[in-house]
């Protein structure tokens, strides 16, 4: 614990844009008002690279709650976001525009790379004698964050995934072939295991889900794939685009000429439908039917619309202000950095408790999917995941079926 400073706040958000991102932002605002030695409150214009580009800052400190509940409700990044990460020569300018505008409380909201952001101009305002507060606010829809049991941005889209899968199976019983939908999750599984949410009775989809914690093998696919149309008459199959060959490579990245990198080192996954069309493929290719034509196969990248869906889950909606609420609250009574993480107490009821935790127990490490939520068979999930995930997304519709 240390003294409170005056001075001015700051927030960023970073990284991929979720429905609830926004809510974040506006619990930090919440939890900063009325504390007089807070003199004003910034937001940064994408991110980072706003401050080093010196980017007029977005004065938030009026902001009337009728605009804040607005603003908490629209999806996407409201300031811009930004996936640099700052280098040592970032620095001076970062502190610059932190010394020009008085900034002494500085948070962050994003995923592991951005709390990586977060340590290291932490880490700069040290070595510069530079007095500033850091803190991470969580946000990913991967739900990769070490330290947490879910990350604000996951259940949301999770619940679009679900409902995606819910619809789409339905498409697939009218016209029955084979459909495959690629879901974000570059090395962790848990959004792709949410289309297991879809089902609700005996047959429903999806069929078959690849994870990216289980390597990928192309023959073990199209084994797969010909048993579940032999048991169905169709296969809807869930695929992460972050799925894995057996040497650790990601089976898109080898697929996409010339895929863009970020500074943290991530290649881009989506918006690309180079994997859907390279299993369809191999589907094809493969699977003949007895005629000696190749089946019915159809892929869809469900892409980008899964973290920004203006239809989040009750949950989640609550749960990121309330995590934008507790940095502010932890920065306020002294604490000089952390990430705030969520802890789920009890299932029965749904009960989490918010903590801080360390900087460098969360910056750029990944969370994966634990083995007991992947069933032995390594193209599902188990019952116990489902129980994890339900309680997040909020209560899904049910479908009228023959």
């Amino acid at each position: 614990m240390s003294r409170l400073i005056e001075g001015a706040a700051i927030i960023g958000q970073s990284g991929g844009p979720t429905a609830v991102i926004n809510q974040s932002l506006v619990g930090v605002i919440e939890g900063l008002r009325g504390y007089k030695h807070v003199k004003k409150i910034y937001g940064m214009r994408h991110g980072v690279d706003g401050l080093i580009k010196h980017l007029p800052m977005v004065d938030l400190t009026d902001y009337t709650s009728e605009a804040l509940e607005r603003l908490g409700k629209t999806p996407s990044a409201f300031l811009g976001s930004s996936r640099i990460k700052p280098t040592e020569a970032d620095g001076p300018k970062i502190f610059e525009a932190c010394k020009q505008a008085d900034i002494r409380y500085f948070f962050y909201i994003g995923g592991n790379d951005s709390s990586d952001t977060c340590r290291i101009v932490f880490g700069l305002a040290q070595k510069n004698n530079y007095d500033m507060r850091c803190f991470h606010v969580p946000k990913t829809v991967d739900n990769d964050l070490m330290m947490s049991d879910h990350t604000p941005g996951y259940a949301s889209a999770a619940r679009f995934v679900a409902m995606a899968f819910m619809a789409d199976d339905r498409d697939n019983a009218s016209l029955p072939g084979i459909k495959i939908n690629v879901v974000m999750g570059r090395n962790a599984g848990f959004l792709t295991a949410a289309s297991a949410l879809a089902r609700h009775s005996e047959g429903d989809g999806p069929h078959l889900i690849y994870l990216p914690e289980v390597p990928f093998d192309n023959d073990k696919f199209i084994e797969d794939v010909k048993g579940m149309v032999a048991k169905h008459g169709r296969c809807q199959i869930a695929v992460s685009e972050g799925i894995k060959n057996a040497q650790g490579q990601d089976v898109a990245a080898t697929l996409i000429q010339n895929a863009q990198t970020d500074s943290h080192g991530n290649a881009q996954l989506s918006g690309s439908g180079a994997l859907g069309d390279m299993l369809s493929n191999l589907i094809k290719d493969k699977f003949k039917s007895p005629t000696g034509k190749p089946p019915r196969v159809r892929a869809d990248t469900l892409g980008y619309l899964q973290r920004c869906w203006p239809e989040p889950s009750p949950v989640d909606s609550a749960e990121a202000r309330q995590v934008g609420v507790k940095a502010a609250q932890e920065a306020m009574s002294g604490q000089t950095d952390g990430s705030i993480a969520i802890v789920r107490m009890s299932n029965h009821p749904y009960r989490i408790e918010k903590r801080v935790v360390k900087l460098s127990e969360v910056a750029a490490k990944t969370k994966i999917m634990p083995p007991e939520f992947i069933h032995e068979n390594k193209h599902d999930v188990t019952r116990q995941f489902i129980e994890y995930a339900k309680p997040l997304v909020g209560e899904l519709p049910h479908f009228v079926k023959l």
